[in-house]
């Protein structure tokens, strides 16, 4: 069966003004999953698809040469993209969004998007910068886009965007989303095998590039 092989973005620049940029750190495990999964074999996708936003075309730029991939040629497909957490926190609390103090502290700001991504998806938020329903909307012409290809696709996104595709081929509640999301690893990779009717999770948040104990600093989660 054609699979879609998803790949996490690789570290972005957490606390930022421009979040949307690989830091150095994500610089580097973009190279090292484009060599992990080279040697693994078997990656010829018949096309490549990424969202619109810079992290994901810089992972991708980072993992091409040892893939023998043109970047040029992928497919962007703005249904990949990740939902505005920061435009979702100033609709939640306001135009200033989130204070400092929970911003600048990961383990703050995770329970923070948490509480957030719940309030959206009960429609609890008003005025979102996007609704629940038209994300998924957007998911599902992204997910329709990739299955339509004749054969192996691998597609660079966003820890949201992969997990609502994962919770959908689970058939699992809408809530389980963000409890996916928070687990995935910056250049987590995520297979999803079968077709248009039915869509089957075959392997979630594999990171091959982590080979031991050597490679734990480029575990990350931002």
């Amino acid at each position: 069966m054609p699979q879609i092989i998803m790949v996490r973005h690789a570290q972005a620049s957490f606390g930022a003004d421009d979040y949307d940029r690989l830091s150095p750190l994500g610089h580097e495990q973009a190279r090292a999953l484009g060599r992990a999964l080279a040697g693994l074999g078997g990656m010829a996708p018949v096309r490549v698809y990424t969202g619109a936003m810079r992290r994901h075309r810089e992972t991708l730029a980072g993992m091409a040469p040892a893939l023998g991939l043109d970047p040029d040629d992928a497919v962007e497909h703005e249904g990949l993209n990740e939902f505005d957490a920061k435009a979702l926190f100033a609709a939640r609390f306001g135009p200033a969004g989130l204070p400092d103090e929970i911003r600048l502290d990961r383990r703050a700001y995770f329970r923070a998007l948490r509480e957030a991504v719940l309030a959206w998806q009960r429609d609890e938020i008003a005025d979102p910068p996007e609704s629940w329903r038209a994300f998924c909307a957007r998911l599902r012409a992204a997910r329709e886009a990739m299955l339509a290809e004749d054969g192996d696709v691998l597609a660079v996104s966003s820890g949201g965007a992969i997990s609502h595709l994962v919770a959908e081929a689970l058939q699992a509640p809408s809530a389980q989303m963000i409890r996916l999301q928070l687990q995935m690893k910056n250049c987590g990779v995520t297979r999803l095998v079968g077709g248009r009717e039915t869509l089957f999770l075959n392997a979630f948040n594999e990171t091959p590039h982590l080979r031991g104990i050597e490679d734990e600093r480029l575990s990350t989660y931002a």
